[in-house]
């Protein structure tokens, strides 16, 4: 016999009917009523009790089949899986970019979790349509989603959302939904964010190094233009920014080219590690001083550049990523910014 389910269906929600009847099982399973073996509704029988398409039932099963809740007996009918997922906290955690940065976050999470997790890691490559796909695909399927929201919009530009990332992000309940790195998409209600102030971040960072800049007669921002991961423009104006309000000579390049005119008393501000290596062997080639002759600021830190001597602007990925995982378990619905700390060395 089969199991009677407590399962609220909520008109007015804009959640799909078929995610409300696969959040009330799991919200069944959760409270003990439904154990392990237990024997649930047919398709059939689930649609007349709630007055719901028999498509909307089988949706909701199909989706609680793939996150292996529930399993079909052949001749017999549903029954709750044996799983151990159940017990434990399901994430879908969604990167713009394969990049160490962006998986010193993911690692970060998934130690913080622990045991109590259970962690799976989807790649869009700054894609809406990726991005959509995996969302609409696994919507329901898990407790908690962690999102970086990056785009590229046609030219190739940085775009923090677009209206078919709002609309979709605005189907999973924001009790569920923490946003990390970029916190400006403008969705509605309130959903935990743990962010980078782009624009602020840089101009606070070199406001803190200004002392050491000073020796230098211009600042070169050097801001990868047309890539397939884009940066967010408000670096760029941070930069402007500080260089206005300061009283510094400034440029920005889209990259460091082959025998630069590398002129004594400039200092670089570089964003992506290409770029870094390539100025760095151009500086030793020509004799010139690091430090001294040419300064070099970097973006985000890694163990590389501690050794180099190398000054860099960081966020800090391990803070970002452990903190996420401590609003999961705590329940958190807070929106944080995250630290960002101007690293001195030798490089300025």
């Amino acid at each position: 016999m089969s199991k009677t389910l407590n399962i609220k269906i909520n008109e007015a929600s804009r959640i799909p009917k078929y995610m409300q009847v696969v959040d009330s099982i799991m919200d069944n399973i959760a409270m003990g009523d439904l154990p392990i073996g237990s024997k649930i509704p047919s398709i059939n029988e689930l649609s007349e009790d709630l007055l719901l398409s028999r498509d909307t039932i089988e949706k909701a099963y199909r989706q609680l089949k793939v996150q292996k809740t529930i399993t079909a007996v052949k001749g017999k009918g549903y029954y709750i899986a044996k799983t151990d997922l159940i017990s434990k906290i399901n994430v879908f955690f969604l990167v713009n970019k394969p990049s160490s940065y962006k998986m010193r976050i993911y690692n970060s999470f998934v130690n913080g979790l622990g045991v109590n997790g259970h962690v799976n890691l989807f790649i869009y490559h700054c894609e809406e349509s990726l991005f959509t796909h995996y969302i609409e695909r696994n919507l329901g399927a898990y407790d908690y989603y962690v999102i970086m929201p990056h785009f590229k919009d046609e030219n190739l530009n940085h775009a923090s959302a677009t209206d078919k990332v709002k609309d979709v992000l605005n189907k999973i309940p924001k009790n569920k939904l923490i946003v990390l790195d970029n916190s400006q998409i403008e969705i509605k209600g309130e959903y935990a964010a743990l962010y980078q102030d782009f624009e602020n971040d840089i101009y606070e960072a070199l406001l803190e190094g200004r002392e050491r800049l000073k020796k230098y007669d211009k600042l070169i921002l050097v801001y990868p233009e047309k890539k397939v991961y884009p940066y967010p423009r408000r670096i760029l104006r941070g930069f402007q920014k500080f260089c206005g309000e300061q009283g510094f000579e400034f440029e920005i390049l889209g990259e460091i080219y082959e025998d630069m005119e590398l002129q004594s008393q400039d200092a670089y501000v570089i964003i992506e590690e290409s770029d870094l290596v390539n100025l760095v062997r151009q500086v030793r080639k020509k004799n010139l001083t690091l430090g001294d002759d040419i300064g070099i600021i970097s973006y985000n830190e890694t163990p590389l550049k501690e050794l180099l001597g190398i000054t860099v602007i960081s966020t800090d990925f391990n803070a970002m990523g452990e903190t996420a995982a401590y609003m999961v378990l705590k329940n958190k619905k807070e929106r944080v910014k995250n630290v960002f700390r101007y690293i001195e060395r030798n490089s300025v």
